[in-house]
């Protein structure tokens, strides 16, 4: 005997113009936050190659099947697997980066914007910003920051807020470029360098399990302490 669904009319009549509007503005909800959820390219990870090359755990081998960024940003777990993206702990990392780079949580170079195939140039530059208090009318302190500037773009004088720093870099004694994955430029006396798109250099490292992980850690724990009783053969 086939069981049908309820019918709208069987329920009260109060709740059947809220159910119906429910119906509606989830659906119409769901759709505004699916295509809003996409955020855009940027220079540095500008398609689905860069980032799955950038986020490591070898997601690269995968870019043939994530074929729009589109795509990269609304394929759901149930539709990577089904277009082989495994194991499991593979899509939920690559989902998990996802949201990073939703929210603008970048890896180093994520935030350069001058980018000329998979390479931004970084340099120091000296920003001048006004000393605090009295010595305000006195000498102007200079400040030195990493920028990802165009060298045409380097003529005129910047104060401290018109330019933005590059995150994950930073100078270190007089004028030398530090940071993961930075080359420095030869000839340069450190003062420029490159960041370079490279296979995982956003790569979060799995951790090392202890005695099988959380979830098996107090079984193993109680065989291993049963067994050093001799209660258990090896």
């Amino acid at each position: 005997m086939a069981i049908r669904p309820p019918k709208l009319h069987s329920l009260p009549s109060f709740l059947v113009p809220s159910l119906l509007y429910s119906r509606v503005s989830i659906r119409q909800l769901h759709h505004r936050v699916s295509s809003a959820s996409i955020p855009p390219p940027t220079p540095f990870v500008p398609d689905p190659q860069t980032f799955l090359t950038l986020i490591g755990r070898q997601l690269s081998q995968h870019a043939a099947k994530i074929t729009s960024w589109d795509s990269l940003f609304s394929l759901s777990s149930a539709q990577l697997r089904e277009l082989g993206v495994e194991p499991a702990r593979s899509r939920r990392y690559l989902l998990w980066w996802r949201e990073k780079f939703r929210r603008g949580d970048y890896g180093i170079g994520g935030d350069l914007q001058d980018v000329v195939d998979g390479v931004g140039e970084v340099r120091v530059l000296e920003v001048k910003k006004d000393a605090a208090g009295p010595q305000s009318l006195g000498p102007e302190a200079v400040k030195k920051v990493v920028v990802n500037l165009p060298p045409q773009a380097l003529d005129k004088e910047f104060r401290a807020g018109e330019v933005k720093a590059v995150r994950g870099v930073k100078v270190q004694g007089a004028h030398t470029i530090i940071g993961p994955y930075v080359e420095l430029v030869k000839g340069t006396n450190g003062r420029v360098a490159r960041i370079k798109v490279k296979e995982g250099m956003w790569e979060e490292r799995r951790g090392h399990k202890v005695d099988g992980g959380e979830r098996r850690k107090e079984t193993v724990r109680s065989r291993r302490a049963a067994k050093e009783r001799g209660i258990l053969k090896p």
